[in-house]
């Protein structure tokens, strides 16, 4: 009678055992996976921070960049900046619609001389803001604050969270990047894309997902529609999917990679078919920069190509003997003559395959050059706006003959006259680069006041380069270049009347400085007219002397000569730790400009892209030598304590 119960009891009791053991079975994987979850739980709010800290420095360092360059910024390549303009106010005028329309303003041939991405994000601009350059700056520091924070999001999957946080801070204060971003083109807006589709991929590669390649190529796409440099971009990107996907597992991404950019490209290559009732994917210029391209490294002339734009449409107009080709470079015949420049420079390419190669390999190389680009003023700006100057009298002032009399010239070839009319001081430089020529008498300033001068100026021949600067040249107030107008004659060159406002810090005396410009020819020669002296009143800006003195001093080290080692560096490093498919993260959209921009004419702003992803390797050598110092540091500190201790004799 009993044995059943008893039976009953154990029965009872071992499932009740079976459930014990599955709690705490169940207990103990939930302690397991806490480590995890509370990893990527920090990791989370280390991105979040470290982007947010990131954004703010890269909008801070852009906003005084602007604050000091707002009013030259828009004279940079203005003529290019107002075809934008009129291509954004036509489409305001007709609307989106008038872009697919033949018979509209913008089916003229000439608009095709670039992408019409940078005019499309115009319309948007000034349909919310008015035509306002300062909305468009705004928009642009924004979109390159964000790139800043992106280099820091595609490092920190890469390679340890510190070391993207340098690169992402490389990327906020490099004077590059900020100089370019409030300027009224498209250079800066073309790589966010770019960095973007770099992002997509890293984590495609991660966590194979069909529509991150997708969006990867479109945002190349993308990038095509507001500069055409990347347009072989997504073809060149299929070199890593091996690297990156296993066999059996490469075809998706491609396609999906190509796919992407098909899918963005298509709508305008259709439009332009439509339109123009030509095969063109994107815009026409490549042939006009590749002829150029190749005129810019024959320095002895044996191909006859021109290197300028007015030079190609004048050999095109005495070629044709047709007048009507010189003046634009598109209409008409813009396809027909395009076609005509691929040709010409590729008969130069085949007879010269050697020679290109190596116009090829030093135009790479020199990609690797930082710009010179315009450094954060230590001093703040000024904050009276310059129009008050029409109405108040200088409080000082020079005649050209007073100028002359009371000035200096500082070289010994430099040779100063006044004009027969008296109006003018003629200045004729020496041969050297960057050379001081002339300097005006001393005037007397205050501290903490804002101070402009007004001169007017022709320049006849070379650049030249005008500063504000004190007695003893250590401090440089105020500077600015003045360039020939291209396509006139020395007589046919406009009177400049050059404004240069600076905020004095101290009581001081300042000159105005003459000095050449790196021309060609190398001798300037400039026309100078009465200079006039304003004082504006007491500065409101003289706070920001102290962030703008940390970025100054930072924005000065980046110079090639001290980022390239620390890339090449950060190269060997990656190496050793045998770190491939990152290494091929981060060169391939470089060794892209250096494979197929080589092969056209090429300015700094084109190739802007590559520094992002440079920086990224010169962030990992100043990472893994920090970590190297704290490391040893610790080692001693340990090796006190314990000697201390007498733990150890």
């Amino acid at each position: 009678m009993n044995a059943k119960p008893a039976q009953q009891v154990v029965e009872a009791e071992e499932p009740a055992s079976r459930n014990e053991e599955a709690s705490s079975s169940r207990e103990e994987s939930a302690e397991d996976a806490h480590p995890q979850t509370r990893f990527l739980t920090t990791r989370r709010r280390q991105l979040l921070l470290g982007g947010l800290i990131i954004f703010l420095v890269a909008f801070g360092v852009r906003f005084l960049c602007w604050h000091d360059a707002r009013s030259e910024a828009v004279k940079v390549q203005s003529g290019v900046t107002e075809g934008y303009k009129h291509m954004a106010r036509l489409l305001v005028q007709g609307g989106i619609a008038s872009f697919f329309n033949p018979h509209s303003p913008l089916s003229d041939p000439n608009l095709l001389g670039h992408p019409p991405g940078y005019p499309v994000v115009l319309w948007l601009l000034f349909n919310a803001f008015g035509e306002s350059d300062t909305a468009i700056q705004f928009f642009q520091i924004i979109m390159d604050a964000l790139a800043a924070v992106l280099v820091f999001l595609i490092a920190a999957e890469l390679l340890p969270v510190a070391a993207g946080l340098i690169a992402g801070l490389m990327a906020a204060l490099a004077p590059q990047f900020a100089w370019n971003s409030v300027l009224l083109l498209p250079d800066t807006l073309a790589v966010l894309p770019v960095l973007l589709a770099a992002y997509c991929i890293i984590r495609a590669y991660k966590r194979p997902r069909f529509w991150l390649m997708l969006a990867a190529g479109a945002l190349v796409g993308v990038s095509c529609w507001l500069r055409a440099n990347a347009m072989l971009l997504a073809p060149f990107l299929l070199l890593i999917i091996p690297i990156l996907f296993e066999r059996g597992r490469r075809v998706r991404p491609a396609a999906a990679l190509l796919g992407g950019m098909l899918l963005v490209i298509a709508p305008l290559t259709i439009r332009n078919a439509y339109v123009f009732g030509y095969f063109i994917p994107v815009s026409l210029g490549a042939g006009q920069t590749l002829i150029e391209g190749i005129a810019d490294y024959d320095t002895e002339g044996k191909f006859g190509l021109p290197n300028t734009d007015l030079g190609v449409m004048r050999l095109e107009a005495q070629e044709h003997g047709r007048p009507d080709y010189y003046g634009t470079l598109f209409n008409p015949d813009g396809v027909k003559r395009e076609r005509l420049r691929l040709s010409r420079g590729f008969k130069v390419i085949r007879s010269n395959p050697i020679w290109f190669s190596g116009v090829m390999a030093q135009r790479a190389a020199s990609m690797l050059r930082l710009e010179r680009a315009r450094l954060v003023s230590s001093s703040p700006p000024v904050s009276h706006t310059l129009s008050v100057i029409d109405a108040m009298p200088p409080v000082w002032s020079q005649t050209p003959a007073e100028l002359m009399a009371a000035g200096k010239a500082l070289s010994a070839n430099a040779k100063a006259s006044l004009a027969v009319d008296e109006q003018s001081l003629n200045l004729t430089g020496d041969d050297s680069k960057y050379d001081a020529q002339f300097v005006s008498a001393p005037v007397a300033v205050e501290a903490k006041t804002d101070y402009a001068f007004r001169i007017p100026v022709k320049l006849r021949q070379g650049r030249m380069i005008l500063s504000v600067k004190s007695v003893d040249r250590n401090e440089v107030y105020a500077s600015t270049i003045i360039e020939m107008m291209e396509g006139k004659t020395p007589d046919e060159q406009p009177l400049t009347v050059i404004q240069m406002p600076f905020v004095s810090m101290s009581k001081d005396r300042v000159q105005v400085v003459f000095a050449n410009g790196a021309s060609t020819p190398v001798q300037p020669v400039v026309q100078i007219g009465r200079v006039e002296f304003f004082a504006l009143g007491a500065s409101s800006n003289v706070w920001t002397r102290y962030p703008r003195a940390l970025v100054h001093a930072v924005q000065r080290l980046f110079l090639t000569a001290v980022m390239l080692p620390l890339v090449i560096i950060g190269i060997v490093l990656l190496v050793r730790a045998k770190q491939y498919r990152t290494l091929a993260i981060l060169l391939i959209v470089p060794a892209y400009y250096f494979c197929v921009q080589s092969a056209l004419h090429t300015e700094y702003r084109y190739v802007l892209a590559i520094h992002y992803f440079l920086f990224v390797l010169a962030a990992f050598t100043l990472y893994s030598i920090g970590s190297a110092l704290w490391h040893r540091l610790r080692g001693r500190q340990i090796f006190q304590r314990l000697f201390r201790l007498g733990q150890i004799k």
